[in-house]
């Protein structure tokens, strides 16, 4: 890929992720405030500002060097994950769960909204390569948050959500694996498990689930 390329590139998928990370991160504030812990607003962290929400290395470093030392084909990173003391919660055990969910429902709801995009920019005959290449990019940057942060081992949040949803004594035996559970992930994701066995039927599901919700704007316009 030369220069321009990247430079094109990096630019399509620039806001599609910004917004991406951005409302993931708020929504597991906002809904940690909803049950009863407000620890995320008083840090400040409560807000749509993606500069508080942005990592130096998780978002920017290691997305980069991944992007070069593999020429593209794996790309990984994360964000700074919003404060929530469950112990705080009304209801820790169960809200935790709604809490965990809120981020990856925030990243579907907008691969729905870029998906409908792609529609309305169709609806108006606007093929300007770069406004669709960014609403697809957005479709797909946002099934990729939905999909991944549901998988079932914490920290990510369909690990915390596993808990919530788990008899005591099994939950408690999930949550001690947590100190351990990016490096698991990881290892994971390097061998290929997460992505064959995971991400793509996952992913295939919510293109389905888009697809269907959307299919009847989409016959309108004919």
């Amino acid at each position: 890929m030369n220069d321009a390329n990247l430079i094109q590139t990096i630019l399509i998928y620039v806001l599609p992720v910004l917004f991406a990370i951005t409302v993931h991160e708020a929504a597991h504030g906002y809904a940690a405030r909803h049950f009863g812990d407000n620890t995320a607003a008083m840090m400040g962290r409560l807000t749509l500002n993606p500069l508080k929400h942005i990592d130096p290395v998780g978002t920017v470093l290691m997305p980069l060097l991944l992007y070069f030392a593999t020429s593209g084909a794996f790309l990984f990173g994360y964000a700074k994950p919003v404060p929530v003391q469950f112990d705080r919660l009304r209801n820790p055990k169960r809200d935790m769960v709604w809490v965990a969910l809120a981020g990856p429902a925030s990243n579907f709801l907008q691969a729905l909204l870029w998906a409908l995009l792609l529609i309305v920019l169709a609806l108006l005959g606007i093929d300007e390569r770069f406004f669709v290449q960014m609403a697809r990019a957005g479709v797909l940057v946002n099934l990729v948050m939905w999909a991944f942060n549901l998988f079932p081992l914490p920290p990510l949040d369909g690990g915390r959500i596993l808990v919530g949803l788990l008899p005591w004594k099994q939950a408690q035996a999930v949550s001690r694996i947590e100190p351990y559970g990016f490096f698991i992930v990881m290892a994971l994701v390097i061998a290929g498990v997460v992505s064959s066995f995971w991400l793509r039927p996952l992913m295939a599901l919510g293109y389905w689930i888009i697809n269907l919700l959307l299919s009847p704007l989409a016959l309108l316009m004919r």
